[in-house]
């Protein structure tokens, strides 16, 4: 299979499902490439980029509109032109998001854990706390107590602090004495492992084809690049954000999880650069062209310094 033709396959794949979730989609494109390059972006280059995804101009209006809503995107006018830009709380948000989807997997672990303890909250801020730390990786151990073996405490902070409740939670560390089985036991009950594998074992039998193809093709054209790569994001994206990140201690010997990372790694590096060269001539701000992507996006998946451009003219 050509690459040109497993780009096809997965686009067509895409834009078949009954519901088309472009909000979604166009948060991913925000994080991958315009976050990188700037963080703003004018919405007639975006319309453009996500057409041949099966977006149409009207949904792409839509879902911007309600991405400013959220509050991840600012927008503000130039002329006849509309440009929008990720908002602080965006630009917070999605560099924790960074973190968990180009970052290596938790190997070693030291046996301690990070436990959230609730008590001093009302209801509504338990709930929020529940849900926005949820997307850490925390599981709830019992009603007031959330639990992860393995967080990132910069992460954690950041998410207390906007919330509004750093001052009124308590985080606790403790070492839990080794029993690899029971604490397998507990990382099954607390977090759906089984379901999040199944998932993975998609992820690799849709992409691996692709990886396949790009092996032997000399070069790769840049808009099909840029599908293919943000498509790997997004497909990669969904699952991470129910994966809890666990150490390897504590997951299944036969976890997808794994061999899911080694084959965004190595996709996202061969698409990488032609990505890049299509974003450069297709993506605006109000300046003219995206500036280049910062030093933080050549640190993805362990170093992008040595990737070969490999671009069809």
């Amino acid at each position: 299979m050509s690459v040109s033709r497993a780009a096809n396959k997965l686009v067509t794949e895409f834009r078949s499902r009954p519901t088309l979730r472009a909000g979604s989609l166009i948060t991913t494109v925000f994080g991958d490439a315009i976050a990188p390059r700037g963080g703003v972006v004018w919405l007639g280059s975006l319309i453009r980029a996500m057409e041949p995804f099966g977006v149409s101009e009207r949904l792409v209006r839509t879902s911007v509109y309600r991405l400013a809503q959220d509050g991840w995107l600012t927008s503000e006018q130039v002329g006849r032109r509309s440009y929008y830009r990720l908002s602080e709380d965006g630009r917070e948000r999605f560099a924790q998001a960074t973190h968990r989807i180009y970052g290596d997997p938790v190997r070693d672990w030291d046996g301690e854990w990070c436990l959230v303890l609730l008590s001093g909250l009302d209801a509504a801020a338990r709930d929020a706390v529940r849900k926005e730390v949820g997307w850490l990786g925390f599981a709830a151990m019992s009603p007031n107590v959330l639990a992860h073996p393995a967080p990132d405490p910069a992460d954690l902070e950041v998410t207390l602090r906007r919330l509004g409740v750093d001052n009124d939670v308590v985080v606790m560390r403790g070492r839990a004495e080794r029993s690899d089985a029971a604490l397998r036991r507990l990382a099954q009950s607390g977090w759906n492992l089984a379901d999040i594998d199944t998932r993975y074992a998609r992820f690799v039998k849709r992409f691996r084809p692709v990886l396949r193809a790009l092996e032997k093709a000399p070069v790769v054209a840049p808009e099909t690049a840029f599908l293919l790569r943000t498509l790997l994001i997004q497909y990669y994206r969904k699952i991470l954000l129910r994966d809890p990140h666990l150490p390897t201690a504590l997951l299944p010997a036969d976890w997808h999880g794994h061999a899911a990372y080694q084959l965004c790694r190595n996709v996202y590096r061969a698409v990488y650069a032609p990505a890049e060269a299509h974003l450069t001539a297709a993506m605006e701000n109000a300046d003219g062209p995206l500036p280049p992507a910062g030093k933080g996006a050549q640190a993805r998946f362990g170093g992008l310094d040595d990737v070969v451009m490999r671009v069809a003219e």
